[in-house]
């Protein structure tokens, strides 16, 4: 009996934890059983990297075809603004209620002390933990961004300064997707200012792209299960130890605020607002929130969330050719929450005091500089760093290059939680436009 690709997908994260589990086991000592074990993860990481080259592939014709076509299909730039209102204003708002959660959270939890004073031991472990070359090149990149984007002006400014780019090409190639939409919404509104008869075989042609590419999506998401299996064998081959350890208290803060967020508050947002039961939402986004899961990278998984959203949860191609991919660049509700936890908590242990005023400007930093972030793994590290300088928190650098450590699993958990909280936006601005959404 042939499975449903949901089921495919977590019987496969079910075997890969299985076997980096065992080659964990069998790869301690030097030998042959070492060298087969070595083998077989590069061979994982490469073809985990295909994987990921293939989404990654269609995206900008995707995003390109699926933003031109949706909003070609409205009636004028009057619905194009009434959409955009509707959606910043959902995006705004979910991301400003995942990091009070995650304020909340980390404050009430306090992961960085003990008995009210710096947990030494985590501090010990930032110390002493060697990092990798991966690491260090990640550190590095950051410093330069933090160093060049100090001060919430800087930060507000260089978001706008990058949503035009000088050259559309280039910006399709260099994946700045923020660019790339914004310049595919002038070009699709300005199309809705000329007669029908005239662009009406370029509207075909975008229109007859973007089903093209929707049929690619499906020939290459049924590749899958063997390219989730390969991305995971090599992180939970690689994931353990005493710093994993010593950060259990953080680790389970920020899971705990992501969970709270996704579990609780975005199902009361989609019960208030739609209308519709949680669990046939869940159901409908399951497999996209799976690929999320594995590949930790929202703009991969977009593919996959354009096509439950529209074939599961019954939104429409307009409204969801429009909020997803926007979504998928500026919303990142887990990836503020992070930030702000991850800030408070390397102050916590640190013994950097924050004062409310100051942990109120780390909430606007997270929210800013979570718009910026781009949607492929570890690239919150950046808007960390940023806040770190900006707030002058001493042990930036050795405290980063620790979390990183033990950063895969949450950057995995918070991606979900960034394509679920685009899932919803989809789902309430679908109804609100008076779209059946959930009906089958």
């Amino acid at each position: 009996m042939k499975l449903k690709a949901h089921w495919q997908i977590l019987l496969s994260l079910i075997l890969a934890t299985l076997m980096g589990l065992l080659f964990r086991s069998l790869g301690k000592e030097p030998g042959l059983a070492a060298d087969f074990v070595n083998g077989v993860i590069a061979t994982c990481e490469v073809v985990g990297t295909l994987f990921l080259n293939l989404l990654k592939m269609i995206i900008v014709p995707l995003v390109v075809s699926s933003v031109i076509a949706g909003i070609t299909s409205l009636h004028g730039v009057k619905g194009f603004g009434r959409l955009l209102s509707k959606t910043a204003g959902f995006y705004a708002l979910t991301s400003l209620l995942a990091i009070c959660i995650g304020l909340a959270l980390v404050n009430l939890i306090q992961p960085g002390l003990v008995d009210g004073a710096p947990n030494e031991d985590i501090r010990a472990a930032f110390e002493s933990h060697e990092p990798t070359a991966a690491e260090q090149k990640k550190v590095a990149e950051a410093q330069v961004t933090g160093t060049e984007q100090q001060g919430l002006f800087d930060q507000l400014s260089g978001f706008f300064i990058r949503m035009i780019p000088t050259n559309v090409v280039s910006a399709a190639s260099g994946g700045q997707m923020l660019g790339l939409i914004f310049f595919s919404l002038l070009f699709a509104i300005t199309m809705t200012q000329l007669p029908l008869p005239k662009v009406s075989p370029l509207r075909d042609l975008f229109v007859a792209l973007n089903e093209v590419m929707i049929k690619l999506t499906q020939g290459i998401m049924s590749l899958a299960p063997i390219g989730v299996y390969a991305l995971i064998v090599p992180v939970v081959y690689a994931t353990g130890g005493g710093l994993f350890l010593s950060l259990g208290k953080y680790f389970f803060t920020v899971l705990l605020a992501l969970g709270l967020h996704m579990f609780v508050i975005m199902p009361i947002v989609i019960r208030v607002l739609a209308g519709v039961n949680p669990l046939d939402h869940f159901r409908a986004m399951r497999t996209a929130l799976l690929t999320a899961f594995s590949t930790a990278s929202s703009s991969a998984t977009l593919p996959v969330t354009m096509r439950c959203v529209q074939e599961n949860a019954g939104v429409s191609k307009g409204t969801a050719s429009f909020t997803l991919p926007l979504g998928a660049t500026v919303n990142m509700d887990g990836t503020a929450l992070y930030e702000c936890v991850a800030v408070i908590f390397v102050a916590q242990v640190m013994g950097f005091e924050l004062s409310m005023a100051a942990q109120i400007m780390v909430v606007i930093s997270a929210l800013l500089t979570s718009v910026g972030v781009a949607g492929i793994p570890s690239a919150s590290l950046v808007a960390i760093m940023i806040i770190l300088t900006s707030t002058n928190i001493p042990g930036a650098e050795t405290a980063i290059i620790a979390l990183l450590a033990v950063d895969r699993l949450l950057d995995m958990s918070r991606t979900a939680v960034n394509v679920w909280g685009d899932s919803c936006c989809a789902l309430v601005i679908a109804k609100s436009e008076g779209e059946k959404v959930l009906q089958n």
